[in-house]
C-alpha cells in the first residue's frame, strides 16, 4: 500500500483541535487552554477549535455523527495543516462509520493523539495515510514546558524532518499531574523522576518495518470488526502496544497476546514494542516482561523477534510520537531505535 505523508508544519499553520471522543475541555476548560497556549506560543501555531471541541461529554456522547462531522471537516479544510485530539476517553470507535473516507484520503495532514484516538488514527492509517500517535492537547501539550526535551522532540518529527531520526530516551518522566479539579492547575506535572531504562527482552539482530500500534486496550474494540486489519497487514510490521491509566493486569495483557498469537502478528512482524506501562512498579514491569516473553517466545515460538519495553511512548509524560505506516528500525546490538525516513514531507 502507498502510503501517503502529510506536509510539514510550519510557523503560523492552522491546527484544528477535536473532540472526537470525551468532552475533557467541558469539564477542564483551564487545562485545555493551557493546552491550547503551549500550542500558539510555543509553537506558533493558529488553534482551531471546531463545534464540538468544547461539548459537554454527555451531548458528545449521544451524538457520535456529529463528532465525526467535525473530523471530516477539518480534513477537508484546506486552511487546516494539522488536526489534534483534545483529549482520549473510551468511544471513540463509534465515530469510525461515519468518516468521509475519500475526503480523507484527498487531504493528508498531521493527526495525532493518543490513548482512545487510536481507533480513530488505526483506521485513517489503513486508508493510506501516515497518522501520529503523540501528545493530545489536554494530556501532552498542556504539560510540555515542564518538558523541553519533548518540545524539540516534536520540533524534529512534524516541523524540521530529517531523513532519519534516532529516539532517544527522556531524561526525566512522570505519570502524576496536579488535580485538574483546581482551577488554578496549569498543566503541571507532579514527582518527576529519573530515566528508568529501556528493557530489551528478546530476540536479536536487526528488524525494519513501519510502525503500526497504540493503546492496547483500545484496539481491543476493533478486533472482529470491519475496523481490524487483515492477517496480510501485519507482514514485516513494528508492532507497538501502550497501556492506560486504567492499569490492566498482567493476565489481561497476556490473554491480548495471545490473540494475537493466534492471529500469526507475531510471525508477520518485525519486532514488538511495549511503551512504559502507566502506574506500574518497577517490580511489576519485570513481571510484565516475563509475561510478554512467554507468549510470544515460549507459546507462539517467536524466539528471534525482537521485544523492546519500556519505551517512551504512551500514558506517561513526556510521550515520543510515533509515526503509524512509517519505516523505522530496530538493531537489537547497538540497542538503538530509529525512524529510517521523514514522517512528513
Amino acid at each position: 500500500m502507498d502510503i501517503l505523508k502529510p506536509q510539514r508544519l510550519r510557523s503560523g499553520d492552522t491546527v484544528a483541535v477535536v473532540s472526537t471522543s470525551w468532552g475533557g475541555p467541558y469539564v477542564f476548560p483551564h487545562v485545555f487552554d493551557k493546552g491550547v497556549a503551549v500550542l500558539r506560543e510555543r509553537f506558533d501555531l493558529a488553534v482551531r477549535e471546531m463545534p464540538t471541541t468544547r461539548m459537554s461529554p454527555d451531548d458528545l456522547m449521544r451524538d457520535p455523527q456529529r463528532r465525526a462531522t467535525d473530523l471530516n471537516d477539518a480534513f477537508a479544510d484546506p486552511e487546516v495543516h494539522a488536526i489534534v485530539a483534545t483529549i482520549g476517553g473510551n468511544e471513540s470507535a463509534r465515530i469510525l462509520q461515519y468518516l468521509d473516507v475519500d475526503t480523507i484520503r484527498a487531504n493528508p495532514k498531521v493527526f495525532m493523539g493518543y490513548s482512545d484516538t487510536i481507533a480513530q488514527l488505526a483506521f485513517v492509517h489503513q486508508l493510506g495515510l501516515v497518522t501520529f500517535q503523540g501528545p493530545a492537547v489536554m494530556a501532552g501539550f498542556a504539560q510540555l514546558e515542564n518538558f523541553p526535551e519533548a518540545q524539540r522532540h516534536i520540533r524534529s518529527l512534524l516541523f524540521d524532518p530529517q531523513d532519519m531520526y534516532t529516539y532517544q530516551p527522556y531524561s526525566q518522566w512522570t505519570a502524576r499531574y496536579e488535580d485538574w479539579n483546581d482551577p488554578e492547575c496549569d498543566g503541571r506535572v507532579t514527582t518527576p523522576v529519573g530515566h528508568d531504562g529501556w528493557h530489551w527482552v528478546s530476540g536479536s539482530g536487526t528488524a525494519v518495518g513501519q510502525l503500526f500500534g497504540g493503546c492496547i486496550e483500545v484496539l481491543e474494540f476493533l478486533k472482529g470488526t470491519d475496523y481490524w486489519p487483515s492477517r496480510d497487514f501485519w507482514r514485516g510490521r513494528i508492532v507497538f502496544f501502550e497501556t492506560t491509566e486504567e492499569k490492566p493486569t498482567i493476565d489481561q495483557i497476556r490473554s491480548w497476546l495471545f490473540n494475537y498469537g493466534l492471529q500469526g502478528v507475531f510471525h508477520s512482524a518485525s519486532a514488538l514494542l511495549f511503551g512504559r506501562a502507566r502506574d506500574y512498579s518497577p517490580e511489576e514491569k519485570i513481571d510484565l516482561d516475563v509475561a510478554i516473553r512467554e507468549v510470544v517466545v515460549d507459546q507462539f515460538g517467536a524466539v528471534d523477534l525482537p521485544i523492546v519495553t519500556n519505551l517512551d511512548f504512551g500514558h506517561t509524560d513526556p510521550q515520543w510520537i510515533m509515526p503509524l505506516g512509517v519505516r523505522a528500525e530496530i538493531d537489537c546490538a547497538k540497542k538503538s531505535f530509529r525512524l529510517l525516513e521523514p514522517a512528513v514531507r
